[in-house]
């Protein structure tokens, strides 16, 4: 009878590693024609892919740094612009803002030269041209919402005289509302057509509310605390001392008229 195979003997070892060796080939073998066919199927679709993904990311660095370079040449033409309406350089302001203006989005860099360039229409008094342009900003339902309505308000202020009172007070009664941005030269405009309309107990009320509202500008409250004034409304808040009694009201005397004498 033969005796089993020792496992442990040179001769086992170098089977079993001769086998270890044949099946490494053999899956190497199958995975090179796996791969194989792989790639003669799926190989250039799968290289179009990665060459088609890599320009779309070349060309999205690419438009990234032109907005960049935009943005910046954009703020510097602004920057310009400003400088030429504190000298006066109305034509050259103009110059400058026009391209930023007219560029693409709704952006607030964008609707503000429009803006601006509506302000400038009015001082060179065309105001057609300011009153199409902030009507066009008020408008544009991508544009900020506070430009909007800061638009708005330029707007009917430019052609307050040719509107009929009802409409101002229609478009502008909504912002005409304490804690509204614009709640100021709102206001004023309504409380002047309310005054077209004879309204005088709804207009001194309202130009009294502009007049104690402290996030008013100064000249506007001035202005409404006269013409409150002149409709018999108090615009005036009482001032109190540290016991909150009124400062504003005649004072007692404090030394009683000596007692005549006989």
């Amino acid at each position: 009878m033969a005796l089993p195979p020792n496992p442990n003997s040179p001769a086992a070892a170098r089977n079993a590693a001769q086998q270890d060796v044949f099946l490494r080939e053999v899956d190497d073998a199958v995975r090179q024609d796996q791969l194989e066919g792989f790639m003669s199927r799926y190989g250039k679709p799968l290289l179009a892919v990665i060459v088609i993904a890599l320009l779309a990311f070349a060309g999205w660095i690419y438009w990234q740094h032109r907005q960049t370079q935009e943005r910046e040449a954009r703020s510097e033409a602004y920057v310009q612009a400003l400088d030429a309406l504190q000298s006066e350089n109305l034509d050259g302001a103009k110059t400058k803002l026009a391209p930023i203006a007219a560029a693409k989005g709704s952006d607030a860099t964008s609707v503000s030269a429009r803006l601006m360039l509506a302000g400038i229409a009015l001082r060179q008094e065309k105001k057609a041209d300011a009153i199409r342009i902030y009507g066009e900003v008020a408008a544009d339902a991508k544009a900020p919402q506070a430009l909007r309505d800061l638009a708005t308000v330029r707007q009917i202020g430019a052609n307050f005289d040719a509107m009929k009172p009802e409409d101002v007070i229609a478009r502008l009664k909504p912002m005409a509302a304490p804690g509204n941005p614009w709640f100021g030269p709102a206001a004023e405009l309504v409380g002047m057509a309310y005054l077209k309309q004879n309204k005088q107990d709804q207009a001194g009320p309202l130009f009294a509310a502009i007049a104690k509202d402290k996030g008013v500008e100064d000249g506007l409250r001035s202005r409404a605390r006269q013409l409150a004034a002149v409709l018999g409304v108090d615009a005036v808040d009482d001032i109190v001392n540290d016991q909150g009694e009124p400062l504003n009201q005649p004072t007692a005397k404090l030394i009683e008229p000596a007692a005549s004498g006989n």
